[in-house]
Formats: C-alpha cells, structure tokens, sequence
C-alpha cells in the first residue's frame, strides 16, 4: 500500500471567496469558508486539496498530450485542442489548452491563496509557528509551480496573491518578469522552510529538494529569454541547484521503475510527483496510453534514438531496416510500442482505438494492470521532476558556462550507463555538446511534458515544427505562437482591465 496524502477535495470551502448569492447568505447546507478552518485537521484536509489540484489532467496524466504539441507526437483525439494549436490555430478562443491551462493554474492558486489567508489569521494552539511554516512552504511550492505554467506560456499575466472578491476580482496583466519574480521568492520560501529529507516527497507532499530542482527548471527556462541566448549568470544558480539536489538522489536501477506504480514507492530518483491511490483515487493511464492510443510517437520521434553504438540510426552499421527496434536505445522500447503493448511473457493488450501512426507510448504503462481499459484501476504517480532531467539540466548549464568539461561528461554518462549506451566520445567543442544534451533530452525525457518547454526556450519551435511532415496533421508555427494569447472568455470577463497578449 503506498503512503499517500489522502485527497479530500473540499470544493465548497475552497471555492473564490468572491462567488456569492443574493443576499450574502451562506448556504445552510454547505461548509462556508469561514466556519471551515478551526483546528490542524481542517487545515490538513484543505492542504490535501491543494495537493489534489494538481491531479487536474493538465499536469498529470495528460503530459504525454503537452508532447502532442511538438514534433514528438501526435494526439488523435485532438485532446487539448493540439491538432488545431500545431496548424496554427492558435488564438484566443481556441480553446483546449490555451484556455485549461491558464484556468485551471489560476483556479489553482485561488485554493493556495485561501489556505494562506486563513492559516495566516490562525491562533489555534494545535498549529505551532514550525508548522505554520511547513504548511505555507508547500502551498507556495504548488503556487510557484503554477505561475511556471502561466510565465512560460503566456508570458505577462495577473499576479494573485490574495482571494479574490466582487471588489478586486477585475485583475490586470503584470510584467513576466515579476511573474518570474514571484515564482523565485516562492521557491526560496519553500526551500528554506519544507522538510530537508529528500524522501520526505515519496509520501506526496514536497521537500526542500523538490523546490530546488523546480527553481532550476524555471530559472533554466528563464536564462534563454525571448531570443534563446543563454544568460550565463542566471545558469550559474541553475548549476549550483541542481549540484545541491543530485548529492542528495540516485538513478533508479532501471528506467521504467519511475513510471510504473510498484516501483515509484521510495524511489531513489523521483524528486516529487503527483499521487494516486485506488480504488478511489485513479488516473486513466493504461487506458489513455494502451487502449486508446491517445498519443502517438511520430516517426521522426523514432528515428531520433541511436543505435546501441551511440551512432545515429541509419548512419550505425547497426542499423537494421527490416526491423528498426533491433539494436537501438534500449529507451526506444521503454519508451514506445509498435502497434500493440507487448511486456514480454505472453504479456500483451492490444488496443480497441486504431494506431494512427504505428506506434503508441509504452512509457507509463504498468503490466500489472492488464487487460486495459475503462476498469483498469490506474494508480501511477505522475512524475513531476526526477534526477535524470536534473542532470541534463546541470550539464546544459555547465557547458553553456564553460564548456563541455569532464562533469558535463559525466552527468550524461550516469543516466546513458543505466540503459547501457555509450558515453559520449572525448574532444566535443561547446556547441557539439549543446546538440547532443538537446538530443539526450528529447530521448530521456520523452512524453513527460518538457519537450514544448525545451523548444520555446530555446527559440527554436519554427524552424522544428515547420519542418514535421510525417504527422497527420500539417505543421505551422509563427513567432507570436512563443506566446500564448490570453484565452478571450477571461478578457470578456474582466471588463477591458485584462488586455490582450500582442499579435492576437
């Protein structure tokens, strides 16, 4: 049985405190916000919802979906509105995505901003001020993660820091920068306030590690700015973050041990993820991935990994046409399945949607769950951040500031020996370096949601996008799409306080 906070989802209590009924009565039949807080317990329940937040599909089981949006996949169900979004149609009533994202991190935050309200008017004895402290740092961990989401895709948006009511509901945008601001004094809150134990995070609430490696994340996504010229200075804290949090972590013996729920208890290498706990408190992943083929790896996807001798595929001698898994990345195979799930030992599903492309994604399928499908009780965490995407982020920032010393070797080294592919060969300059972590990125960190990330920070979305022409959707990526627009129903509601990203 897995640890677990127990996720009580308390929507009345947790509801703006803004939405309110003629007359300004409470409901007789419902918890009003103001009478809910009145001992630790109700304030453990509400922390449980502010956790439970981030099982929204958007950041959980949906984020082999975000790849949809890159040239990793393709989505044939249109979830999230991908298809229209990599066409091009992307503008403020678009829908999906543009609008899920941006409501549900703000519907988010209003829970965060309740709970800090109240805790902070707090006087009950049964909540010490180390507590007080605890509880406030892993809200504001969650918050933190949420403005990431709103800063890295749409750039100047509202700062909400306290609930929202009829009076100050009406929001204006804030420059990104104090967004990025915002997310940083948050952070720095929570690392200096959650529990010190890496492990502490298995039991689903954050550590102090798991703030450390989110604050590389964002500060590693800020360093590229709008033009995707890497600020040296910025990547000097990312490096020594991410020194901080790898002392502390260790690969796990096998790659597919991160994703599968037996394995995900006490996990040497997962820093947080978002849990799950049947029967009543599953996510679809067997389903979504196995049995409707909710996502599909593109050929493109395929080609990318090596062969077994670090050569590219079709370049290796290795290379075997008549059978393309033969001799390749041994990820390739934890990572996709070639139209059916196939786990060895007569272990099979095959899937009751078509295959659109060939392949499916094997990465978060769990054997145990067999056959899939709508019974299937799914309870894989959703990994969040781990220590193979704090390596890569540790050697990305250490050779954009001095180059592809031994230490850059040697973190990409770790996480290719425990697959068995070959280190990287001596003599590379800067920029051959550069190329070949990008790759390692795309390869190691595939479907978990970072790919769109990676190509907005790095300014280079256009010129990879435009060239995907093996999915069956056509490709269009314009400069203006580095920006999301603020989704219109939002605009609409703010009576012309809320502008409009430019270009839209």
């Amino acid at each position: 049985m897995k640890a677990r906070i127990i996720i009580t989802i308390l929507i009345t209590s947790l509801a703006f405190s803004g939405c309110k009924k003629t007359l300004d009565l409470n409901p007789l039949d419902q918890i009003s916000t103001d009478n809910f807080y009145k001992s630790k317990g109700d304030f453990d329940k509400s922390l449980a919802a502010v956790y439970a937040s981030l099982q929204s599909e958007d950041f959980s089981v949906g984020m082999g979906f975000r790849d949809c949006l890159t040239d990793n996949g393709y989505q044939q169900f249109n979830s999230g509105s991908v298809n229209d979004i990599v066409q091009g149609n992307l503008n403020p009533t678009t829908g999906g995505y543009e609008t899920s994202l941006y409501n549900n991190s703000y519907s988010g935050i209003a829970r965060i901003n309740i709970f800090l309200k109240y805790l902070g008017s707090y006087t009950g004895s049964d909540i010490s001020e180390n507590d007080k402290k605890t509880y406030e740092a892993e809200v504001r961990f969650i918050r933190g993660f949420y403005y990431f989401q709103l800063y890295s895709i749409y750039g100047d948006v509202p700062l909400v820091l306290e609930p929202l009511t009829l009076e100050n509901q009406q929001q204006p945008k804030v420059a990104s920068a104090q967004i990025l601001s915002q997310i940083v004094t948050d952070l720095d809150y929570s690392i200096a306030n959650l529990n010190t134990s890496p492990y502490y995070s298995n039991g689903g609430h954050a550590a102090s590690s798991s703030a450390k490696a989110l604050k590389a994340r964002v500060l590693l996504f800020a360093a590229f700015g709008d033009n995707g010229q890497p600020d040296r200075s910025i990547l000097t804290e990312v490096r020594d973050l991410c020194l901080d949090v790898m002392k502390q972590y260790k690969l796990s013996p096998n790659y597919e041990d991160n994703f599968r729920d037996a394995t995900q208890r006490n996990n040497n290498e997962i820093i947080f993820s978002v849990n799950f706990l049947a029967p009543n408190n599953t996510t679809p992943w067997d389903m979504y991935y196995g049995d409707w083929v909710a996502a599909s790896p593109l050929k493109n996807f395929i080609n990318d990994f090596e062969c077994t001798d670090g050569l590219p595929y079709g370049v290796s001698p290795l290379t075997d046409t008549a059978n393309p898994f033969n001799n390749r990345d041994p990820r390739l195979k934890k990572t996709v399945f070639v139209d059916f799930v196939d786990f060895g030992n007569g272990k099979t599903h095959r899937p009751s949607n078509p295959r659109p492309t060939g392949y499916g994604v094997m990465k978060f399928l769990d054997p145990s769950n067999l056959p899939f499908g709508f019974s299937t009780l799914s309870q894989q965490d959703a990994v969040i951040l781990r220590l193979g995407e704090v390596l890569l982020m540790y050697a990305e920032a250490q050779n954009e500031i001095s180059g592809p010393d031994q230490t850059v070797y040697n973190a990409v080294k770790d996480i290719r020996d425990r697959v068995g592919m070959p280190a990287f060969p001596a003599g590379y300059n800067q920029d051959q370096m550069r190329q070949r972590i990008r790759h390692e990125r795309r390869i190691e960190l595939a479907f978990e949601g970072l790919r769109h990330y990676d190509l907005i920070r790095w300014h280079i979305a256009g010129e990879v996008l435009n060239k995907v022409k093996d999915s069956p959707v056509s490709y269009h990526f314009e400069d203006k799409f580095y920006r999301w627009p603020i989704p219109q129903t939002e605009i609409d509601k703010s009576g012309g306080v809320l502008t409009q990203n430019k270009n839209y």
